[in-house]
């Protein structure tokens, strides 16, 4: 009986699994229609009023973002007062939607990856998660790996998709 060999296992391929970047990242999404006249208009003492009786202990330990789901015109500096009741609580507060926070975290994290260790490497993007990771995320992710990998790969180690091989230097001719 012949030996099971995990081919895979032997490999030189790097796998890089973009959502454990983010694992365990709470983010928490903000309306603040809810805090709006109608939902649509911006008193600013009551507005105020609402700020400071909202409950900002809930967001301990995660990431705020912060949107107007409705027509509402708001000024720049509502959002300026969210960010200073909130700040000591969260994170970081973000504007946006929960995808646009999760971009931006994505993008910090990656950028804090010493991407110069995978030079010349067969790098495998993971393609299958739990988690759908926006295409904007693979983009950047595939935007720092370009200058130092020998091979960069998209999907399963089993099934993949090539992405990008180095091109080989042609030999100089000797004079």
């Amino acid at each position: 009986m012949t030996e099971i060999v995990n081919k895979v296992q032997q490999s030189k391929l790097e796998t890089i699994d973009l959502e454990k970047i983010v694992a365990g990242v709470q983010i928490t999404e903000l309306d603040l229609k809810d805090f709006l006249f109608h939902e649509l208009i911006l008193k600013e003492a009551d507005f105020r009023k609402k700020l400071e009786a909202h409950d900002w202990n809930q967001y301990e330990e995660g990431y705020l973002t912060v949107f107007c789901s409705t027509d509402a015109i708001l000024p720049k500096w509502a959002f300026m007062l969210v960010v200073q009741h909130a700040e000591a609580f969260t994170e970081e507060v973000f504007f946006g939607t929960k995808k646009d926070a999760l971009i931006e975290i994505f993008r910090r994290k990656l950028d804090a990856i010493k991407w110069e260790e995978y030079e010349g490497s067969y790098v495998l993007l993971k393609g299958c998660s739990k988690m759908d990771v926006p295409p904007d995320v693979y983009m950047y992710a595939t935007k720092k790996l370009l200058p130092h990998v020998g091979k960069l790969m998209y999907g399963e180690a089993c099934s993949h998709v090539p992405v990008y091989r180095k091109q080989r230097k042609a030999p100089v001719p000797a004079k």
